[in-house]
Order: structure tokens, then sequence, then C-alpha cells
């Protein structure tokens, strides 16, 4: 069947996000309809509004929530009527070559649902019946939403769906940077550019990995100070230092072993490649606009050995690394309250992305009843 439902949208030539009623389609083949419980206001959704990250309009956004699945279309095994789980906004299909050889955030299928499910339909439409797109194969700012079964990760019912939630992107993705594609090891020092929600995730596994430096780098103190909650073992302020790379340098006994950019500028990018020591990694995280550029010394990459990489959704296995990441929490070892700032209705959905503008967030995290 079916189902009304308020959401989130963004229309072309209207400023900012607005909230309307929507029509969510039932499921059909390997899809299911999911009731959402909460969804993360992340930076990637604000991008799809300002042309940083093209999607097409109008659109529906979200792509960091999670919910209970309540009607599963034909095909679906794996699912069932009342399962807990969270979404994700890498479409993995599991056979092109990138599943199967353990690098599935890179799927080829991702690019497929940009702003539709893989088999380019939408299941989304507004009150005249007009198709909307939906962010990333998702579009789960919206009280129900219907997903294929390849953007869908089952998980035990005992931990809170709005602290589960942020495990779909911005954990996995700052997390997933330091584990699984940097694989920093105890005793490192490292060095994270930007602290806001992918940033501050960055910082506890470097703590949860067994870094002894961690530095915290932001322009906002109190950034930096929720920094230090995280782990972080010093900060800089970016907008204090004449020259940041020299100041880390100083502070790192030459050079860190590790930096995280968590920031998605082409400038930034050079300063955490010329942050980290001879032999060191410099890991891109954040998301940059198309037009973005990064210049570094190509002689750098022979004489130093240095490594210049990128981690996208933290490289993750999310089948693996979801249940993994959640049993870290429950061991109170992964630090999700202290996430979350600010919670809101679905109807203050403009509300929490002007908070998130004014960077007054950790993590804004739109509830539904």
């Amino acid at each position: 069947m079916s189902r009304k439902a308020r959401a989130a949208v963004y229309r072309e030539g209207v400023e900012g996000v607005v909230v309307e009623e929507i029509e969510v389609r039932a499921p059909g083949r390997d899809q299911v309809t999911i009731r959402l419980a909460a969804c993360g206001v992340c930076h990637s959704d604000l991008s799809a509004t300002n042309g940083t990250i093209p999607i097409p309009p109008p659109v529906v956004l979200g792509h960091e929530g999670a919910g209970v699945v309540v009607e599963v279309g034909e095909g679906v095994t794996e699912l069932a009527e009342g399962d807990h789980v969270i979404t994700m906004f890498v479409s993995m299909c599991g056979t092109c070559r990138y599943c199967v050889t353990g690098r599935p955030a890179i799927c080829d299928q991702a690019m497929r649902t940009v702003s539709t499910l893989p088999d380019g339909s939408t299941p989304a439409y507004d009150v005249a019946g007009a198709p909307l797109n939906v962010f990333t194969g998702c579009g789960v700012m919206s009280e129900f939403a219907t997903l294929h079964t390849d953007s869908v990760v089952k998980i035990d019912p005992d931990v809170p769906l709005d602290r589960a939630a942020l495990i779909s992107c911005g954990v996995m993705t700052g997390v997933g940077a330091v584990i699984n594609t940097a694989s920093v090891e105890p005793g490192a020092t490292a060095v994270v550019f930007g602290v806001g929600g992918v940033g501050l995730n960055a910082v506890q596994a470097c703590r949860l990995a067994g870094a002894t430096m961690i530095v915290a780098v932001d322009t906002v103190d109190a950034k930096l100070r929720l920094a230090e909650r995280f782990g972080a073992t010093h900060t800089v302020n970016a907008t204090e230092e004449a020259n940041v790379v020299r100041t880390l340098r100083k502070l790192t006994s030459g050079g860190a072993d590790y930096a995280f950019e968590c920031v998605g500028s082409g400038a930034v990018v050079a300063q955490a490649y010329g942050a980290v020591r001879k032999g060191g990694t410099a890991v891109v995280v954040g998301v940059a606009p198309p037009d973005d550029k990064t210049s570094i010394s190509t002689a750098s990459l022979t004489f130093a050995e240095k490594t210049l990489t990128g981690s996208y959704f933290g490289s993750a296995r999310p089948r693996e690394d979801f249940p993994r990441l959640l049993g870290l929490y429950k061991a109170g070892r992964l630090m999700l309250d202290e996430l979350i700032t600010k919670t809101y209705s679905i109807d203050e959905a403009p509300r929490a992305f002007a908070d998130l503008v004014a960077g007054k967030n950790a993590r804004g995290v739109i509830v539904f009843p």
C-alpha cells in the first residue's frame, strides 16, 4: 500500500528546505518500506541543496536513517515486518568487482542510485502526483520511505534507533576512515582537520585505535572543546595560527603519522598532507565541490614517500561494520549519545538545517513519533 508522509524536500528556486506531504509507494520486488524513527541532519544533505553534490531537484533529502520495516516486497527473504534497520547511502550490489574484493563502499551500483532506486524508479511523489527524486536512493528525511534491500542493514532491536541512525553516515564515515582506510595503529600520532559530526568520529576512532597523540584542528573553539571529550589530546584553532602546518609539525615533532581531512576543501587537504611526516598518510574524508582542486609538491610523493588517499563512507562493509560499531556502543566504548546535540520534529527541518549551517550541533537529529 502507498503511504502519506511528511518529508523534507529541496526544490529548485526555493531557498532552503521545505516540508511537505508526499506519497510513498508500496515496495516492489527486492524493496521494503520503512517507518522512520530518526534521521540525522548531515552536511551531505546540505550539500545537495547548494550544488556541492549535484542532485537534480526536486529531491527528498535524508540518508542517515533508522527505523522499522512495515512492508516487504516480492522476493524479500532477509527482512520481515517489525525488523529494525539502518539505511545506507551507498547501494551495494554484492556482485561487482569492488564488492567481491572487499571494497563495497565504491560499488558500481552507487552511481546508479544518486537520486533513484537501482532500477531508475522513484518511490516518492508529491501531492500533484509528480515524481520526486530520493537522495542517494534513500530519501529518509520522511516519515516513511521505500528502499531497495541493498540499501538496508538489519540490526538488533536493543539499540535506540535515534542512536543507531548516526551509524549510517557520520559515525561510519569518520570511524571507518581511521580503522578501515588508514588502519591507525596503537601509539600513532594523528591530526583531524574539521571536528564536525564526521571529524568527531575520526577523533574517537583514533582513541579507539590507541593513538597516543590526537590533534583536533578547527576554527570554532566550542567544537574543539567537544573534540577533547571525544579523545583529542591537543587542539589547534586554525584562525589563530599564521602557519597551521608549521604549528602542527612542531607539535607532533616533525609531522604526524596520519592526518584526516574532514572539511571538503582542497586547501585543507594540502594542509593535511603537509602536516604528516615522511612516510605518513593523509586521508581525504570531506566532500569537496566538483571544481575544487588540491595542490601539493609532486616531488614530495617520491622523496618523502607520503601517501595521499581518499576514504568514502569509511571504506565500509556495512553488514559487518554496522553491528560491530553498535557492539562498541553497547560496551560503552563508542560515544553516540554525546553526538546528538539537538533533536527536531520533521516540521522543524528548516530550523535543523539553519542550525547546521550555523555550526550549532555536533549532530542534529530529526525524530519521528
